[in-house]
């Protein structure tokens, strides 16, 4: 009989009712965000050999970490670990794993969703901007409050299979807006006297921008923070374990991962050269239909991509809610927790737009763990791969790679924060 790894979720737990192609748009949506648009902006600062490189590695060390995670989801028999927290409850102790584990988790999640607020409002006020170029302009701050009051209705659904037809919407989004912009690259051709020189102004300011460069491609690939969640929608059985179908979607996943990230970096790098925006779609000026409906797709994507993140924290929400407050589960625990996290998310997006300096910093410590080494570190502790193996060499470097990222990604984000806090001006 299956046992779950602590106990049921909400309202009798997890549906598993899901195929294989639902954790791909899962995947996608979680992993594929408007920070695809930035990679060019990376490239320059990275430059060919280096950019193309650090894109292959991320690609294919990440890939193998999911595998590593999808693995796990069920390496003890008749238990199924469900949550990022339960199998680092499961490799690291109960004590000790949910403040190794639920800390960085929380960072992706919570951050990507307030990332999100601010680009989906952005999104719209630039829709805006360029389909109605006679309308009276709305700040950002409102435009944030628009994309924010859809969250309240949406957050009322109540599980992952709830929200696949959003998730799925999303996932062609983000297909669509990556290729636009490489394909409008590519028609408008490279601009005049164009330069592949790396992007610098002084040493120091040269430094921390590769610092924030390497942080961008590691912060795109962010998925393994949801993927148990994923996974744990999916029926098992002996004959056929939920790793099966899962890695079918992964690796769905990780194709249409390919094929938006590295047309878009490159593409987009060969086409502006060294002066590409952080934003590649806003390098774009014409046509403005095509450029305006990119930006409408960005905003679907990020709805899905919000609802995505944002169902494992309200399953924490609620489970802490209904142990220690004695709070009944039900439709009035779903109202009250979601909507004081939706508001939560919404307030720091309004009040802190240039959250992504802050990502930058905090995500340091959250994504390049979730992602590049925190799953190599459980599979060495629970499957103990032979000492000085092919296995065990590319999970240390795994390792390695990781904590420079983090810790390269961290310093630059903390320079960020205080370049840009000291021009900042709140409510604009």
């Amino acid at each position: 009989m299956e046992v779950q790894s602590e106990q049921k979720w909400m309202d009798n737990g997890p549906s598993r009712r899901a195929k294989w192609w639902y954790s791909t748009f899962h995947t996608v949506t979680a992993m594929i965000g408007a920070g695809v648009l930035s990679l060019p902006n990376a490239m320059a600062y990275l430059g060919w050999g280096p950019g193309i490189l650090m894109l292959l590695l991320s690609w294919c060390l990440t890939l193998n970490t999911m595998w590593q995670m999808i693995q796990l989801h069920e390496c003890v028999p008749g238990t199924r670990f469900d949550r990022y927290l339960d199998l680092g409850r499961h490799a690291f102790g109960p004590k000790l794993g949910p403040w190794i584990v639920l800390p960085q988790q929380l960072i992706v999640q919570v951050g990507c969703d307030i990332v999100y607020m601010v680009t989906g409002g952005k999104c719209l006020k630039k829709f805006m901007e360029i389909a109605c170029i006679d309308c009276t302009q709305l700040k950002q701050s409102y435009w944030i409050l628009v994309f924010g009051s859809i969250h309240f209705f949406l957050s009322q659904l109540p599980n992952f299979n709830s929200v696949a037809g959003v998730s799925l919407a999303a996932a062609l989004m983000s297909l669509s807006y990556s290729t636009i912009a490489w394909l409008a690259c590519l028609t408008r051709g490279r601009i005049e006297n164009v330069s592949y020189a790396y992007k610098r102004s002084s040493n120091t300011e040269f430094v921390f921008r590769v610092f924030n460069a390497l942080g961008q491609i590691s912060f795109a690939f962010a998925g393994h923070a949801v993927a148990l969640e994923i996974q744990a929608t999916i029926p098992s059985t002996p004959e056929k374990p939920s790793k099966i179908p899962m890695w079918h979607g992964a690796l769905g996943a990780y194709f249409i991962n390919a094929i938006c990230y590295f047309p878009v970096a490159l593409i987009g790098y060969w086409a502006f050269g060294q002066v590409v925006e952080d934003n590649v779609l806003m390098a774009l000026e014409r046509p403005a239909w095509l450029i305006a409906s990119a930006n409408l797709m960005v905003f679907v994507h990020v709805v899905g991509s919000y609802q995505v993140y944002a169902m494992p924290v309200f399953d924490l929400i609620e489970r802490l809610m209904t142990r220690r407050l004695n709070f009944p589960s039900g439709l009035a625990l779903r109202l009250v927790s979601r909507s004081a996290y939706v508001a939560f998310t919404l307030f720091i997006g309004v009040t802190f737009p240039f959250f992504g300096d802050l990502l930058g910093f905090f995500g340091g410590f959250g994504f390049a763990p979730t992602s590049y080494f925190l799953p190599s570190i459980m599979w060495l502790i629970i499957k103990k791969p032979r000492r000085f193996s092919i296995n065990w060499f590319i999970n240390w470097a795994a390792i390695y790679i990781g904590v420079c990222i983090m810790l390269a990604s961290t310093i630059g984000g903390l320079r960020n924060i205080a370049a840009d806090a000291s021009s900042y001006s709140f409510y604009t």
